[in-house]
């Protein structure tokens, strides 16, 4: 089986750490020891499982490629790096996976679509809370209004290495939104400190890795009340994530099925990836 060809954009990062490795052990992935770094970090070299990964810095981006064929990049990067890395991306008209959040989708879609490559953009590449999302997304279109009147509190908690706002707690915001609670993003309240994370009760061995979301819709008269709540503890829900998304953009680009498209995480979810993979078995 030809082996898909990755780059991974954001060592030496967590993420980006925890990606690398997972295509490392994985069975139908191979790293390209390569990886787009950030302007403040000073060393050229990386090892991960036993494979030595070079670093670029921004300004030496152009060389990322040179010799190297990759199949897809996955950046796990910084939301202030997202413009210019998806340029790079599109005028290079390579597939990409966007793990970082903060992004600008409409511009993202409008490269991409003047490109002609494709990628998967999602806020949240852990499957189970994808789901979680797709069922507000559900519901705020078929109960439009249904809690108009009430209020909503949204906390969330992440490392604090997550520089923005949980893209996930915004998703769902937008859901509550359409079902008639005006909310901004500005009001959700980030948890970043050790304090913050004693005082929620996370695990300390998941602090620099974790992503906690409670959202409380209350009545103003009291007599409702509903709370939703989806916590995920370490990478690894992330990571399959990743990966699944990585696959299945792979078999869209094998099987020439799209082009200049941008997928979501619910997208991968829909089975589209089974059918890829048996039409790939067939040939």
């Amino acid at each position: 089986m030809k082996k898909i060809n990755v780059i991974v954009n954001g060592l030496p990062g967590k993420m980006a750490q925890a990606i690398a490795s997972a295509i490392i052990n994985s069975n139908d992935m191979e790293l390209i020891p390569r990886s787009l770094t950030g302007p403040e970090i000073e060393i050229k070299k990386i090892i991960i499982e036993d494979i030595s990964i070079e670093l670029y810095n921004p300004i030496e981006r152009n060389f990322l490629l040179v010799g190297a064929n990759p199949s897809i990049i996955i950046d796990a990067t910084h939301p202030s790096a997202i413009e210019e890395n998806v340029k790079f991306y599109t005028n290079n008209k390579i597939p990409f996976v966007m793990v970082t959040t903060g992004g600008d989708l409409t511009f993202i879609k409008d490269r991409v679509a003047a490109a002609g490559n494709n990628a998967v953009v999602a806020p949240n590449m852990a499957k189970e809370i994808v789901a979680f999302q797709a069922m507000m997304e559900f519901a705020a279109e078929k109960f439009p209004g249904a809690f108009e009147g009430f209020t909503l509190e949204v906390v969330e908690s992440h490392q604090k290495t997550k520089a923005d706002t949980s893209g996930t707690a915004r998703a769902v915001v937008t859901s509550f939104n359409e079902l008639g609670i005006p909310f901004t993003f500005d009001q959700i309240i980030k948890k970043r400190s050790e304090e913050d994370y004693k005082a929620l009760g996370i695990p300390s061995e998941f602090w620099d890795g974790h992503g906690w979301h409670t959202y409380t819709v209350k009545k103003p008269d009291g007599n409702v009340f509903l709370q939703f709540t989806h916590n995920v503890n370490g990478r690894k829900p992330y990571i399959d994530g990743v990966l699944d998304a990585t696959r299945y953009l792979h078999m869209v680009e094998d099987c020439l099925l799209s082009f200049g498209c941008v997928y979501s995480m619910t997208d991968v979810l829909n089975g589209e990836l089974k059918v890829f993979q048996e039409m790939m078995a067939e040939k």
